[in-house]
């Protein structure tokens, strides 16, 4: 079995972060196993910040890489588990 590491990805703003945290997501794509976003959601209110959590499997060097540029992102914060 491969090495798992997962992330929580704290969004701040998701309408300031969301296109760039995207795109590093996308760039990344072959190595997220699995993505899920949290969010506070109501019939008229859309939270403006969120959690999401990423199962992520290419290995230590791109997990690295990938961090650095979501922190790099103003309002990203990155917490990481590996196993």
């Amino acid at each position: 079995m491969s090495q798992r590491i997962i992330f929580g990805v704290n969004v701040t703003s998701f309408a300031q972060n969301s296109g760039e945290v995207q795109a590093v997501f996308r760039e990344y794509g072959c190595s997220i196993r699995t993505r899920l976003g949290l969010h506070e959601a109501m019939d008229n209110i859309c939270a403006p910040n969120g959690l999401i959590l990423v199962e992520f499997v290419g290995g230590t060097e791109k997990a690295d890489e990938m961090t650095a540029k979501l922190t790099a992102l103003p309002g990203i914060e990155v917490k990481r588990m590996d196993f």
